[in-house]
């Protein structure tokens, strides 16, 4: 029997702060990625290459991509960013990855540098935008404006490149309101994708220290869920995937006492998914105690999103209908983003 084909694979080597002219208030690269500063080498790209090659995975992704991740990857030496690019370059033209995919600041994208992206075969570019609003960038020790954001996106899209764009909600300064404002500012630009991480306190960052103060104050988780929720509903709706949702663990991001505090959940993304299917799916639902005792009928692979993270969809539901759910049931006849009730 063949494997399941997976659409794409992206194979992460993260420079953590190499290349950032600044340190912002939120950012400890070291515990997000694991990986010590200063550490990336050819043979630590290379081995990471090799490894992933010899995946029982790797074959059976139609797709398959490098990223450098963390850092600013077009701020590091013209010299050393072509070195890393050439680690890469050979499975490029041998067909065993087919692109490559850096991160780096809006600010940061001069013609020079673009060219040596276009010449060693990255075709996509995320940018670190993390807030269209001036003074929650500014609060947050960006060292960059909305402004260079938009100028970003419009010399990628005009050079060829996709674009992304990752965004932080919950940033010193920031509200419901003006990330609302945020998203509605990022769908003009329109970018070909869109990653969303909640901001959350991590040990020996400034926005620890001022934690600590009660300078401030991070989302809570249902805040953050909503938050994310309602952008990834906008974005998508406008044809933006929505690619990833909450920060990547790592080992040392996951020891005690490093996230001091905010919306982590090592199941974020799954979180804001299951809630925004409750919602495609509330119309489906019979009204409230119509009947005592429910079977529901949903698509196998969004049973899942059905049940919500430890059963909290079902819970759910049966709080909206006032009956008990005694089963959900495979039935791929009934279309995607619904459910099909039936009184047991």
């Amino acid at each position: 029997m063949s494997k399941k084909r997976r659409n794409i694979l992206i194979i992460p080597i993260f420079i953590p702060n190499q290349g950032c002219p600044h340190i912002c208030v939120f950012c400890e690269q070291e515990k997000i990625t694991a990986q010590v500063k200063g550490t990336l080498t050819e043979a630590h790209v290379t081995g990471v290459l090799t490894r992933a090659m010899a995946s029982e995975h790797f074959e059976t992704c139609e797709r398959r991509e490098v990223a450098f991740y963390g850092g600013t990857f077009t701020r590091l030496p013209r010299r050393y960013m072509k070195t890393l690019l050439r680690c890469v370059a050979p499975h490029i033209q041998t067909g065993r990855f087919q692109t490559v995919r850096i991160s780096t600041r809006p600010d940061a994208l001069d013609e020079d540098r673009l060219d040596i992206l276009r010449t060693h075969h990255v075709s996509i570019v995320e940018l670190g935008a993390q807030s269209m609003d001036n003074r929650v960038l500014d609060l947050s020790k960006r060292g960059h404006s909305a402004e260079d954001t938009i100028r970003a996106v419009e010399r990628l899209k005009g050079a060829g490149f996709k674009v992304g764009i990752q965004l932080m909600p919950g940033l010193p300064g920031d509200s419901r309101e003006i990330f609302s404002s945020t998203v509605s500012r990022v769908i003009r630009l329109n970018p070909d994708m869109v990653r969303l991480y909640p901001t959350v306190v991590i040990e020996k960052t400034e926005l620890a220290r001022w934690y600590r103060r009660g300078v401030y104050r991070p989302l809570s988780l249902d805040a953050a869920v909503t938050w994310c929720q309602d952008a990834c509903e906008r974005l998508e709706r406008k044809g933006i995937p929505v690619i990833r949702i909450g920060l990547m663990s790592s080992p040392s991001l996951l020891e005690e006492g490093q996230i001091l505090a905010g919306p982590w959940h090592t199941a974020f993304g799954f979180l804001v998914r299951s809630r925004m299917h409750h919602r495609s799916i509330a119309a489906d639902l019979p009204e409230r105690r119509s009947c005592t005792r429910l079977r529901i009928r949903a698509p196998e692979p969004e049973i899942p999103l059905v049940r919500g993270y430890r059963n909290r969809g079902i819970a759910w539901i049966e709080e909206s209908t006032g009956a008990s759910v005694v089963g959900v049931v495979a039935d791929n006849a009934v279309p995607r983003g619904h459910v099909k009730v039936e009184e047991a």
